[in-house]
């Protein structure tokens, strides 16, 4: 934590209320409960971590409402949510350390048509292509390349190598993290005359306000109209999101899944690690689909589901269990088999 807090800077920070230990502590840095020291802040919020709680030499530990006595000498900051108390916490830790000067710095390319706003960013080795605009407060960090008429909303930050392409369109509080990819070619061909010809996608990406694309994930434009992900959405890093998908709000997607071509997913989908989505489907909103998971038909209804064909999780786990006896049924059915030739033989 490269910004210094006292405890009650903290407590107030995080809304948080101080049961235990010194509101004029200073604290320096964020650990776990097992590595830090006195100058360093730490969280407990789950039962499994209960024995490195009751050892840790921590300054403070943020805990749940339900903790009122901790280790001697550490400082207990009672809310809500620890881990979500820490997140607020290291927002503001991220807004007091970036250092934002606006301005377009010397070896930044900036087409002559283009609309940078005077209170926007553009680091050296970035190119805004002509026709595009970036809003007041956004920042395109070095070896980003913001294409022909691409248009990037207010306060977004473009990190490192990110390329956008012509005529996409980002709202506000975009975050795109290395090596993104915004509005590259749909992987639409026809197979004529024995040959894949390519199919042009003429279409757009819009990524609404809020939200936050991965490392090195790639968002398709569509081959007409838009390919749209919603407000708030986050995508982890390698995700690939296919020509003409419709994303709802405040959905989240794991690392290395991919949704195909034209599928929809309503608001609040989750897709944990490795799922995969079929073309021209839709998830329902309040979706949550598990690990390696492969939804092949729509799914009409909220719920938690698993498995390839995805179906819901206590039949997916129903199934692994008989999975788990098919060796025993086969002895029984072995003691079965001898026991009818047995009688067959009387």
């Amino acid at each position: 934590m490269p910004v210094e807090f006292r405890i009650a800077e903290v407590v107030d920070l995080v809304g948080g209320t101080l049961v235990s230990g010194r509101e004029d502590h200073l604290l320096s840095g964020v650990r776990t409960l097992e590595e830090a020291g006195d100058s360093d802040l730490s969280f407990f919020s789950h039962p499994k971590y209960r024995s490195q709680f009751e050892t840790t030499r921590a300054g403070a530990v943020l805990v749940g409402p339900e903790i009122g006595v901790g280790p001697r000498g550490v400082a207990l900051i009672q809310v809500d949510n620890p881990s979500h108390a820490l997140a607020t916490l290291a927002t503001k830790v991220e807004e007091l350390s970036r250092a934002f000067v606006s301005g377009v710095r010397v070896g930044a390319h900036v087409g002559a048509n283009a609309d940078v706003d005077p209170g926007a960013a553009v680091h050296a080795g970035a190119v805004i292509d002509d026709g595009a605009t970036i809003g007041r407060g956004s920042e395109i960090c070095a070896g980003a390349v913001i294409g022909r008429d691409a248009i990037i909303g207010e306060d977004c930050i473009i990190h490192q190598n990110v390329t956008i392409r012509e005529r996409c369109v980002l709202g506000d509080r975009v975050i795109l993290q290395p090596g993104a990819v915004i509005g590259s070619d749909g992987f639409g061909y026809e197979f004529v005359d024995g040959r894949h010809h390519k199919v042009p996608q003429l279409g757009i990406v819009v990524l609404e306000d809020d939200v936050e694309v991965g490392a090195n994930a790639c968002v398709d434009r569509a081959r007409f109209g838009r390919t749209v992900v919603g407000e708030g959405t986050k995508i982890d890093n390698l995700v690939q999101i296919g020509h003409n998908v419709q994303i709802g709000k405040n959905c989240i997607i794991v690392a290395l899944s991919g949704v195909a071509g034209s599928s929809k997913l309503g608001d609040q989908v989750t897709l944990a690690a490795q799922v995969g989505i079929n073309g021209h489907i839709e998830i329902a909103d309040g979706v949550q689909l598990g690990g390696k998971s492969g939804a092949i038909q729509s799914i009409d209804e909220a719920g938690v589901y698993m498995g390839t064909p995805a179906k819901p999780f206590t039949d997916e786990v129903r199934q692994w269990r008989d999975v788990g006896k098919i060796r025993e049924m086969r002895q029984s059915l072995k003691l079965l088999r001898e026991e009818v030739e047995r009688l067959k033989k009387e």
